[in-house]
């Protein structure tokens, strides 16, 4: 019997798709153990691995499960499903485009589909999820921000809600900026960040696409946030601190 505010690992998980396997984590709220039979909202992640135990991750964790705790005193609450990457396919599965000068990269389409039709069946039938789209996010940093933003306007059906955390949008000559402009605006709700610390380059390449959203007509404060963290560096404990606002807002706050 899982403890609420816990983790379930699904070890091995079989991807037809990417023909590899990996482990899932999947945090469970603090009162779904007591909630009979209530279903809750899902945030899937990248980077599994990196955002739950210390002991996982080579640079520290994110702690979201503290974030999470947080946001429930709040009144939001969500089952987290950490998805590992795969070490040396990361960047690939995570790209939707090639870049030849980093010589990879153009996997995101294999690695969404994933996402959808493998993974997200599997939660769905094993907890007591919200299946319905306006009920899912997708959230990541770095390449883990670019491939949630590119699957939040690839899938506009499939995703309510993308947190879109210090996006590597420099990845194939900034590609994904004119993909999305020919995108149309999926509905839902947009968290945007960078900090000062990540470089001039990173903080311009975050305002091209905060002008470009609101061009497309989400809202600044109500279907978009930007938050621009001075100082803060491109790392997992600045991912950490800024989960902490991003996941009420995602959840609807």
């Amino acid at each position: 019997m899982l403890r609420p505010g816990s983790l379930a690992v699904l070890r091995d998980v079989r991807s037809p798709q990417l023909h590899n396997r990996r482990d899932v984590y999947v945090y469970l709220p603090p009162s779904y153990g007591a909630a009979g039979d209530r279903r809750y909202p899902v945030l899937y992640m990248h980077d599994g691995q990196n955002l739950f135990d210390p002991e996982l991750s080579f640079s520290g964790a994110w702690r979201v499960d503290l974030a999470m705790q947080t946001a429930a005193r709040l009144g939001y609450e969500a089952i987290v499903v950490g998805v590992a990457n795969t070490g040396g396919s990361r960047l690939d599965e995570y790209a939707p485009f090639f870049d030849e000068g980093v010589g990879g990269g153009g996997s995101a389409d294999l690695y969404v589909d994933f996402l959808l039709h493998t993974l997200k069946p599997m939660i769905d039938a094993q907890f007591r999820t919200r299946p319905e789209p306006a009920a899912t996010g997708v959230l990541g940093s770095s390449m883990g921000g670019l491939v949630s933003l590119y699957a939040f306007f690839r899938e506009p059906h499939a995703f309510g809600a993308c947190g879109v955390m210090s996006p590597a949008l420099w990845f194939g000559k900034r590609a994904i900026l004119p993909w999305v402009e020919a995108a149309e605006p999926p509905p839902g709700r947009v968290w945007l960040d960078v900090g000062t610390g990540e470089g001039a380059r990173t903080v311009q390449n975050v305002r091209l696409l905060r002008e470009l959203l609101l061009r497309k007509g989400y809202v600044e404060g109500d279907t978009l946030r930007v938050m621009v963290a001075a100082g803060a560096a491109h790392n997992e404990a600045a991912w950490g601190r800024r989960i902490k606002k991003a996941i009420p807002f995602l959840l609807g706050a």
